[in-house]
């Protein structure tokens, strides 16, 4: 699996996670705040592969 697919994997998962943690729950839910922060490296991380692969060619 590729570094891209793998990243798209994993903010897929947290995706899902989230919106289980948010049945019932409030939006700023430690849970979800927790999960949003690492999806955002992970959004973070895959934007740097992007980038990497746009200035190799």
């Amino acid at each position: 699996m590729s570094e891209i697919e793998e990243l798209l994997k994993q903010v897929e998962e947290l995706h899902l996670s989230m919106i289980k943690i948010k049945k019932g729950n409030s939006l700023t839910d430690q849970r979800i705040m927790i999960e949003s922060q690492i999806l955002d490296i992970i959004l973070n991380n895959y934007q740097e592969v992007l980038m990497k692969k746009v200035n190799q060619n």
